[in-house]
């Protein structure tokens, strides 16, 4: 019997004992082992079945209780600190004990938004090709490649200077900028282009007496004019990782982003788990906040088991929408009146349930520590019931 053969036929008795995800990973990992022998091979399965069963949770196992103390205990060593992309000004991305805080707290918008955009297999390899999808998911407005745009008065007209370094690095060219001036709808009376060698320059000019506020509205307007590029998307820098290039932005904007020529939509990904909530559905966001939590565990140097971290996303994901873990999702939602009047706002909460007219069935563990009984962890979850028999006398 070929190696091959042996490692079939063993993986078969497996299978119903141990989870098909294992039971591939042992076969990938056996193939590697060079001159593996039967004994060696029934010593591997053997290991692997014990300490399958040893990992699984008893019943009644308080998992909720030691999933905080797994991830809360390592987190009082997490730093306060923030990673700085070198050579791109203000492009900071939160790590540590905020990030932390900021994916249970299932907040909205992220201090630092970032996207990690791949590419297709044709943009992928070239820089050049790159550059082009960075282009056209970067927001660029008029004053991104105007040298200055001034106001002036005694023309009563607003001067636009064009960089012809910044219209080529950005892709953008005169006509189109003229179009967008046009569309602004500033009740210029007229709009000129002047070529002074390299540059050009638009003139926009406005008919009647000059008025100073009226020309540094109409400034501000076309300073922030969107020429191309996806809102929201501040800044995008293109890294080479291995051997293709990614995009790295400033700023989050996923359903933009995903229908852009060039953009992988199968790999992109964003750190707002609200977007890809709202973009790709529930069960996205709970991946996303599992990965999310894993990777500032594993950046800080700390060691914490996938599955407490996949519990605090089963219980935040649970209902069907992202809810943060505290009095405002998970805790405030909770049926028990006393759970919930023990985390927060206490005589509020017995306020409004007392109004209402709540009961409290008691079935969780804060409620029974309060009223002093048994709670529902470990052997206390079995309720121990004796049917006794009448005698032969008939008596009870």
């Amino acid at each position: 019997m070929n190696v091959e053969d042996m490692i079939n036929e063993k993986i078969e008795k497996l299978r119903g004992i141990i989870p098909e995800s294992i039971i591939e990973e042992l076969r990938e990992k056996v193939k590697k082992i060079p001159d593996l022998t039967v004994e060696e091979l029934d010593k591997i399965t053997e290991l692997l079945i014990k300490e399958y069963h040893n990992a699984l949770v008893e019943p009644g196992e308080a998992v909720g209780t030691v999933a905080a103390q797994s991830i809360g205990e390592p987190s009082t060593q997490m730093t306060l600190r923030t990673f700085h992309y070198a050579g791109v000004r203000e492009f900071n991305v939160t790590l540590g004990l905020p990030r932390l805080i900021e994916i249970v707290d299932a907040r909205k918008t992220p201090s630092t938004p970032i996207m990690t955009v791949y590419l297709d297999e044709e943009h992928k390899y070239d820089e050049e090709k790159a550059k082009e999808v960075a282009r056209r998911i970067e927001v660029t407005r008029i004053e991104n490649i105007a040298r200055n745009i001034e106001a002036d008065l005694f023309e009563n007209a607003i001067r636009i200077e064009l960089d012809p370094v910044m219209l080529k690095d950005k892709g953008v060219t005169v006509d189109q900028v003229r179009k967008i001036v046009e569309k602004l709808k500033l009740g210029a009376s007229k709009i000129e282009m002047i070529q002074e060698n390299d540059t050009t320059t638009i003139i926009v000019r406005f008919a009647g007496e000059p008025e100073i506020a009226k020309l540094n509205k109409a400034r501000e307007k076309i300073m922030n004019a969107k020429i191309k590029g996806v809102k929201g998307i501040k800044r995008v820098i293109v890294q080479k990782r291995e051997k293709e290039y990614v995009l790295l932005t400033d700023g989050s904007n996923l359903a933009g982003v995903l229908g852009i020529k060039g953009v992988d939509p199968t790999r992109t990904t964003t750190n707002s788990i609200y977007e890809i909530e709202t973009v790709l559905g529930i069960e996205a966001a709970r991946e996303a906040i599992i990965r999310e939590i894993n990777g500032v565990l594993q950046e800080q140097g700390l060691d914490v088991d996938v599955r407490h971290i996949m519990l605090v996303a089963d219980i935040m994901t649970g209902t069907g929408k992202v809810r943060q873990v505290g009095r405002h999702g998970v805790t405030g939602e909770k049926e028990s009146v006393l759970a919930r009047a023990a985390f927060e706002v206490t005589v509020r909460h017995l306020y409004d349930a007392a109004a209402r007219g709540e009961l409290d069935e008691l079935k969780g563990i804060t409620e029974n520590v309060i009223v002093g009984q048994i709670i529902p962890v470990g052997t206390g979850m079995v309720a121990l019931q004796m049917k006794l028999r009448p005698t032969a006398k008939g008596e009870k």
